[in-house]
Parts: structure tokens; sequence; C-alpha cells
């Protein structure tokens, strides 16, 4: 085996041994991968770095998003493995989107805030709506999110005006009067 494969191997198995790890936050809520689920995530993070030409140095994402997702109301065990593939594959098209201007803990902020609070779960409203406004913001220049740690950030480029529960209530009465 030459030396090069010998390495890319080891640091496949390290990752594998991380994401297996990390499996420790999602168990709390019901949630863990399988060796199987994490070796198939593993070949999809290389499949999504080749696809928007990235090199990522050190750890892979994964644990990152296992940590910040696990406690969603909106992720169920039987599409846990397949939530994470997607989400790994959106964090990287917003990483180049973002022009790396997002840390990554930005950006996994910023994700799991709207994931829950305004995408309700729904992956490509997060993908087609909250982040493309959100890193079209900071490719313009915007850096208030660095303050703030991308977090409440949304509100400041939603484009889409929401009911809430107060405002139905009110539309509601007005119905019965």
């Amino acid at each position: 085996m030459e030396e090069k494969e010998w390495l890319e191997l080891a640091g496949q198995k390290n990752q594998l041994a991380k994401v297996m790890e990390s499996n420790r936050y999602g168990e709390r809520f019901g949630l863990s991968l399988t060796e199987e689920e994490a070796k198939m995530l593993m070949q999809e993070r290389e499949r999504c770095l080749k696809e928007q030409h990235r090199v990522e140095f050190g750890e892979s994402i994964l644990p990152g998003l296992i940590q910040a997702f696990c406690d969603s109301d909106y992720i169920r065990g039987e599409d846990y493995a397949e939530a994470l593939g997607r989400l790994q594959e959106i964090f990287y098209l917003f990483k180049n989107e973002s022009m790396d201007l997002l840390t990554d803990d930005e950006l996994l902020t910023f994700m799991r805030e709207q994931y829950d609070e305004t995408c309700f779960g729904d992956l490509d409203y997060l993908e087609g709506t909250c982040l493309p406004l959100f890193t079209e913001a900071i490719r313009a220049g915007y850096c208030g999110y660095q303050q703030s740690g991308a977090k409440g950030e949304f509100g400041k480029f939603d484009i889409v005006q929401r009911w809430d529960k107060g405002l139905y209530l009110e539309a509601l009465a007005n119905l019965t009067d």
C-alpha cells in the first residue's frame, strides 16, 4: 500500500471514529447512526466536497452538524441519516455562497435557527429561501452577523410576511364577528 493511500485510509478511519463518537449527543434524543450510515455520510461528504470544489482540513463538519441538529423537534430517527446528509450538502454549498465569510459555527447557528424557527423542518425552504437571502446580503457587504454569531439575523432579510399566533387569532375573531 502506498503512503498516500495509507494516510487517506487512516484519515477516513479517524473521521469515522469521530462521527461515531458524536453519536453520544444524538442518542440522548433517540437518534443514532449505524456504522454503515456513518460510512455512507462520509462518502457523501467526499462527493459534496468535490462537487463544491472544496478541501476540508482537519475534522469533518458532520460532528458539528450532529451536535447542532440532534435535539431539533423536526428530525426523526427514521430519517436522521438522510437529514444529516442533506444538511451536510447544504452546509458546503452555502460555505461557498458566503464566500467563506461565515465561520462554520456562524453558518451552523444560522442554519439551525432557521431550520427550527422559520422552515419548521423544511430543508428545501432552508436551502432555497433562508440561506440564499442571508448569503446574498453577506456577499453584498453585510457583516452585522459577526456581532450576533449569526443568531437572530434572518428577520432583517426575510421578505415573506408570516402569520403569527396573535395575528391568526385576531383574524379568526374578525371572521366570527
